[in-house]
């Protein structure tokens, strides 16, 4: 696996306008909360991707990626690496830009999924450590 170079993610995120979040908890001491805020507070739209809550940080949750109904520049993915292949496949349905899995979470074969399909692609990487790093 091989992530885009340091300046590739930071065009990335100075690009990046909305941010569809897999599995993005409702419960404010779960990480993808707490990442999801800061990116949300550094203006970034967010919409959390959760079957199970109405509502997180203030936007209406979905149930999954094909409800979305507008662009999406980043899908930040906070599930176990067994599942990305299935949202690798969702991601490919959808208008999205970036597909990004959070620090910790890597599928070889979501990552030559969405690689042999072109999308730019993130793994084992956090978002907010990126942003924080961006110059």
């Amino acid at each position: 696996m091989q992530n885009p170079t340091r300046a590739e993610i930071n065009q990335i995120l100075k690009q990046a306008k909305v941010i569809a979040v897999v599995g993005l908890s409702d419960k404010p001491d779960r990480t993808s909360y707490r990442v999801s805020k800061l990116m949300q507070q550094a203006g970034y739209k967010i919409i959390p991707v959760n079957p199970n809550a109405e509502e997180i940080l203030g936007e209406k949750a979905v149930k999954r990626l094909s409800d979305i109904k507008e662009h999406v520049d980043i899908v930040n993915v906070f599930r176990r690496a067994e599942f990305l292949p299935d949202i690798a496949k969702a991601f490919d349905q959808i208008d999205a830009d970036v597909f990004w899995a959070q620090l910790g979470i890597f599928n070889q074969e979501a990552f030559d999924f969405l690689t042999e399909r072109g999308y730019p692609t993130v793994m084992d990487y956090c978002i907010k450590v990126a942003y924080q790093e961006m110059d």
